[in-house]
């Protein structure tokens, strides 16, 4: 069985192709620069080449892309898209439109203008990476994680709707494994995550789709040292979003999320202890332009903490003297280690095989 999991971040993706004839060392791993971090380079070179753009595609990450358009045209440079990919900027049009952009069709198209397609995953260019080193690309399954603040209505904070959203979703069961969906499960406000449902739509493979953090913390669990504590802090220190999560197993007790570049290893210290102890406010930490906090259970005892994510050094000279989580090896694969188990924990057809590779 092989199963393509794509941990979709904002300045890399991060994919294993994870077959199950190989030991997980073996096999084939790529760290490339992700698709918003592509775009805004694209638009970049538009911009340099004073070209008006036309964005074409579904709905994707924005993040650098939408800096960069807004450089675009403050430059006085025209930018079109179709709604589909206007989306990317926001999921409000009339935002998209308020920024400058015009809403057309596909054979509304400016001839002189350069052509961008906005989309997440991108098969095709995995497969040919794939190829050039004459790998097998055949593919039984695929495995998505992408950060979907979902589409907030009209006058609500993105940071608060995505926060509520995933305030909900733990409300459930306060279980890591809801946060995974199957195509078929993938909730409407989940805009970018069924953008990426429609981009595999051809294939007609299997394929699961869940939130980047959620997806680092259970592939931090992967890491036996991890495994080893089931009181445990998770916290995986992204290049944009940090989430911390208070777990006893794999219930969550609590959990909190900020914008990396508001942190540092002093203040994320501070926000995991009150996590722990119950003192954290979502108010404060919304306040403080971050996404917000959930507290379902508190505890007089800091657990195990550990730390993941491309900027975890902010944690390295925590009081708490973190351990940094390198499953099977490889940090900057935590979260598509995370895909796999979520695959085996979601799908009865694939859950026997994918075990029997993954250690316990």
């Amino acid at each position: 069985m092989r199963i393509l999991a794509n941990d979709i971040g904002g300045l890399t993706q991060d994919i294993i192709l994870f077959d199950t004839t190989q030991t997980i060392e073996n096999c084939v791993k790529m760290i490339m620069p992700s698709p918003t971090f592509n775009l805004a380079r694209k638009i970049r070179t538009a911009t340099h080449n004073k070209k008006a753009i036309f964005f074409t595609g579904v709905n994707m990450g924005g993040g650098p892309s939408k800096k960069a358009l807004a450089a675009h045209l403050k430059a006085g440079l025209q930018a079109c898209a179709t709604a589909e990919a206007a989306a990317t900027f926001d999921d409000d049009l009339e935002q998209v439109i308020q920024m400058g952009v015009n809403i057309i069709s596909e054979n509304e198209a400016p001839d002189e203008a350069a052509r961008i397609e906005t989309r997440d995953l991108d098969l095709i260019a995995v497969e040919k990476a794939l190829a050039a080193f004459e790998v097998d690309t055949h593919l039984d399954a695929v495995a998505i994680a992408v950060l979907d603040h979902g589409a907030a209505p009209r006058g609500v904070s993105d940071r608060a709707f995505r926060f509520q959203c995933l305030q909900e979703t733990v409300k459930k069961r306060r279980n890591l494994i809801d946060f995974a969906y199957l195509a078929d499960e993938i909730p409407d406000h989940l805009t970018r995550m069924k953008a990426v449902a429609q981009s595999e739509l051809e294939r007609d493979l299997p394929l699961l789709v869940m939130d980047t953090p959620v997806a680092a913390a259970i592939g931090a669990i992967e890491d036996a040292t991890v495994a080893g504590n089931t009181h445990r802090v998770i916290v995986n220190v992204g290049n944009f979003h940090t989430l911390a999560f208070h777990l006893q197993g794999s219930t969550i007790l609590g959990f909190f999320e900020h914008h990396t570049k508001l942190l540092n290893g002093k203040k994320i210290d501070n926000l995991v202890a009150r996590l722990v102890s119950g003192e954290l406010t979502n108010e404060e930490v919304f306040n403080d332009d971050g996404h917000g906090c959930l507290i379902l259970e508190s505890s007089s005892i800091i657990p195990f903490v550990t730390v993941t994510g491309p900027q975890r050094h902010l944690m390295s000279e925590s009081r708490f003297n973190p351990h940094f989580a390198a499953p099977y090896g490889d940090m900057m694969l935590t979260g598509c280690f995370g895909l796999v188990r979520a695959f085996a924990q979601k799908s009865d057809e694939l859950r026997e095989e994918i075990e029997r590779s993954l250690s316990p």
